[in-house]
């Protein structure tokens, strides 16, 4: 049994409610009018997202339940939970490509690669601090990711495949400690700390 950090539960107790809430509001119009100019809003979806996104806005403020675009609502607030955990593996993914890199080619380091070593972590961590129901996903999503990180460095290094191991072999903690930098030790890291 998971247990829910205590904003993971009020966030999945207010998504009950809304959907709880809205089992009671009236079923759209088969093609409702946009209350502005008189667009159908299933087109105003697929034509015009970002207009569609403010129509919502305003339908769900003034309460105008009927109106409201439901079944495109629902997938939208969805979609937004699936964009987080793919910014978390695609963060994981250019990270971990980089700490492949940062080991297995120590003559070709440059502050390019060290800076993306920093941004990704840092991004990473802002990333898992706004959104810690994030944090129960991470062995999957980083086990996803090294999949990936290791085609990039194959592809960015020439280097044979068996250089790369198959699973990762960093942990969690070494891969977004600022700290760690995997292999021969190196003189950007001397000049990155004066």
């Amino acid at each position: 049994m998971k247990v829910l950090s205590r904003e993971a539960n009020d966030f999945k107790i207010s998504l009950e409610i809304f959907k709880n809430w809205f089992n009671l509001m009236p079923v759209p119009e088969a093609n409702p009018k946009s209350v502005e100019n008189s667009v159908p809003l299933l087109n105003l979806y697929e034509a015009d997202f970002y207009a569609w996104t403010q129509e919502q806005a305003t339908l769900l403020r003034s309460k105008q339940w009927n109106q409201v675009d439901l079944p495109n609502l629902i997938e939208e607030i969805e979609s937004l939970g699936k964009q987080q955990r793919q910014e978390l593996r695609n963060r994981l993914s250019v990270l971990l490509g980089h700490l492949l890199k940062w080991e297995h080619q120590p003559q070709r380091r440059s502050r390019s690669w060290l800076a993306t070593l920093r941004v990704q972590r840092r991004d990473t961590l802002r990333l898992l601090k706004d959104n810690p129901s994030l944090k129960p996903d991470l062995d999957d999503a980083l086990q996803e990711a090294y999949e990936n990180a290791r085609d990039l460095a194959m592809g960015e290094t020439d280097l044979p495949q068996q250089t790369f191991p198959l699973s990762c072999c960093y942990s969690l903690t070494e891969i977004l400690d600022d700290r760690f930098y995997p292999g021969e030790s190196s003189l950007l890291l001397d000049d990155s700390e004066s």
